[in-house]
């Protein structure tokens, strides 16, 4: 099998972990990430096809998940966003993820510039979407609709806040790290 193809069936092993999971009332994530231990385990060090993958198709199902959260959380959610979901938006962006970033970095003498960059870009992802959707799924919560919209709120300002300013933050940063 070509590197390719070993790229695909490594996430049809997935897909298909998730599958049997919820085929059986199991938790499908945890299994997905369980069959990537054991796949990992078997494998051990020859994963240079997953990293030639991930750089790649990876990037695209990422792009296309974005996409797909954008088209049904933005309808649902955009209705009902107020002045309390954008200041917690806007809290999670920055004092939620970068104080623990900066606490994590004590003592490692990183710069104060890097901390707050590393606190500003990092971590992020399809986490929150992932998380919502599990609450929304295992525990239906009363208020299902105004955790939607908190979570639609701090993705859509992530996704824009981001996207502007990782370019001139990059720029403005990297001179500083030679």
């Amino acid at each position: 099998m070509g590197d390719s193809g070993e790229g695909i069936a490594s996430l049809a092993l997935a897909l298909a972990a998730y599958t049997l999971a919820e085929t059986l009332h199991g938790n499908g994530f945890v299994a997905a990430f369980t069959g990537g231990l054991a796949f990992g385990a078997v494998l051990k060090h020859r994963c240079e096809f997953l990293l030639k993958f991930q750089e790649v198709e990876a990037q695209i199902l990422v792009l296309m998940a974005f996409m797909v959260v954008g088209l049904v959380l933005i309808p649902v959610g955009s209705p009902t966003v107020n002045a309390g979901c954008v200041i917690f938006a806007v809290l999670s962006l920055t004092v939620q993820c970068m104080l623990p970033i900066s606490l994590s970095l004590l003592g490692s003498g990183v710069n104060v510039s890097t901390k707050l960059f590393f606190g500003w870009f990092g971590p992020r992802g399809l986490a929150s979407v992932l998380f919502l959707l599990l609450v929304l799924e295992e525990f239906d919560p009363g208020g299902g609709q105004r955790i939607l919209t908190v979570v639609m709120t701090t993705v859509v300002l992530s996704v824009v806040l981001h996207g502007i300013s990782a370019a001139p933050l990059a720029r403005w940063l990297g001179p500083k790290l030679k």
